[in-house]
């Protein structure tokens, strides 16, 4: 089954919420390396914890602990949006049940999978990056995919429609989305000059939303967009993150092998002494 989350025929009733900042990351990075790293998914701990700390595509750049994500699983699963996989061995893997908690479609969750991991983001950002995840060919593409999730509840308008149209997603609480819209109206419509549709309005760096109690994150603040040098090393922070994570997932394979291995020598100790030998 696709990213095994594969869509159902018959959907049951949406039961999304809103969530924390760390909540809305790590089930962002289960959504995203399901459908860019399938032979990585579903991951662990470590490999979730390395995914939610990169410094590409990601938005505020967070530092979180493996401990953090542990709790935040906790909480997702609390929730019905994530799930315990076993048979792994050792280590224990999770999952997303994001297509029936959000009820939404593969596009549509690429979409919001973009929006969890960066959050407030112009129309022409946002189809450049969920493009990575499900095909979508152009901005005429993208806005009924919008219009969709609007009519769900779960985008929200943050500028007037048009160039430079800035959205975001519905799942903040609601002292971080009065915040939110208050800073993007103080900033006003942004005015792009032609072929700019791509880039964000520029102004000063978003708030960073409120972590839970009890949460060790630490995080370092940037501004979305950027020039083409900046793209440039985007990508190559992408591709060393990308490794970072696949080391993670060999190290977890590693100890699945290791955990095996003791189970069949101590089997064949067993043998040899049942035999005499």
């Amino acid at each position: 089954m696709d990213e095994l989350s594969c869509e159902p025929q018959s959907r049951p009733i949406p039961r999304w919420q809103p969530l924390s900042a760390i909540d809305r990351r790590v089930v962002g990075v289960l959504v995203e390396k399901a459908k860019t790293t399938p032979n990585a998914y579903p991951m662990s701990v470590s490999a979730i914890s390395t995914a939610a700390n990169q410094k590409s595509n990601r938005f505020p750049v967070m530092q979180l602990e493996p401990e953090d994500v542990e709790q935040s699983l906790e909480r997702l699963r609390g929730l019905g949006a994530v799930g315990m996989i076993e048979g792994y061995g050792r280590v224990v893997k999770y999952r997303h049940y994001m297509y029936d908690w959000l009820g939404v479609d593969k596009v549509e969750l690429a979409v919001m999978a973009e929006l969890l991991l960066r959050g407030a983001q112009t129309e022409g950002e946002l189809r450049g990056r969920a493009a990575r995840m499900e095909p979508i060919g152009d901005l005429a593409a993208l806005r009924p995919i919008l219009a969709s999730l609007k009519t769900k509840g779960l985008v929200l308008p943050l500028t007037p429609e048009g160039r430079g149209h800035v959205v975001t997603h519905a799942l903040y609480a609601s002292r971080e989305l009065e915040g939110l819209r208050a800073e993007f109206a103080q900033r006003g419509s942004a005015v792009l000059a032609p072929g700019d549709e791509d880039h964000p309005p520029q102004g000063p760096p978003r708030m960073l939303p409120a972590a839970p109690p009890g949460a060790s994150t630490g995080v370092a603040m940037a501004a979305p967009g950027g020039s083409a040098v900046a793209e440039g090393v985007d990508g190559l922070r992408s591709q060393l993150d990308q490794l970072r994570l696949e080391v993670a997932q060999l190290r977890s394979d590693l100890d699945d092998l290791a955990a095996g291995l003791e189970r069949t020598t101590g089997e064949l100790e067993r043998l040899k002494s049942e035999l005499g030998t």
